[in-house]
């Protein structure tokens, strides 16, 4: 009978050693040779310390800052229920929730960016596109008492391009150009 078991035991702590330490430590290793800051979670570091990721989306809702895309991640931007809202185009819900947040923008609903006001499929997207990044400006500049030429300026230094030029749209992380806003004109007081 043990002789039936003993090539399944073997099996068992060979693949396990294999698939469970072996190769995620070497995947690990290759990462963090390959690509050291996104191994390590692409952390954004002040002299603070870190205060977030640049691949995570974080809720900032004081006027002075870029604001990010809704989220239907909990409370908003809540890492622990990371998803999608799952409204369909025909859902009164989703239409309801559109409508909201196009009045909470203040702006007319045809000049709106489609990621101001929907969700992204995790709700913890970092990044925004141009375009509501700069819908954005005047409320900046008149929070920080800048110029809104200035507060353009420095968003349009943040747009990163498409990959390689064509994969993927223009875009704007949030955090890291809240970074810069507030090295360039100073943090607000809270």
């Amino acid at each position: 009978m043990l002789r039936h078991f003993r090539p399944a035991i073997t099996a068992l702590i060979a693949f396990t050693l294999l698939l469970g330490l072996i190769y995620p430590l070497a995947i690990t290793a290759l990462a963090a040779g390959l690509a050291p800051n996104g191994a390590k979670g692409s952390l954004v570091a002040t002299a603070r310390g870190p205060v977030g990721s640049a691949l995570i989306g974080q809720n900032f809702v004081r006027p002075e800052y870029l604001h990010p895309r809704p989220s239907a991640a909990g409370d908003g931007y809540d890492p622990t229920q990371s998803g999608g809202a799952n409204l369909g185009p025909l859902d009164p819900k989703l239409e309801t929730r559109i409508a909201a947040s196009v009045k909470a923008l203040g702006v007319a609903g045809a000049s709106v960016p489609v990621d101001a006001v929907t969700a992204s499929a995790s709700g913890l997207d970092p990044d925004i596109s141009p375009e509501f990044a700069r819908l954005q400006i005047d409320r900046i500049a008149k929070a920080r008492n800048a110029a809104p030429r200035a507060v353009a300026s420095l968003v349009e230094s943040h747009v990163r391009g498409r990959f390689l030029g064509v994969i993927g749209e223009p875009r704007v992380n949030v955090l890291e150009t809240n970074l810069a806003l507030d090295q360039r004109f100073g943090p607000m007081p809270r």
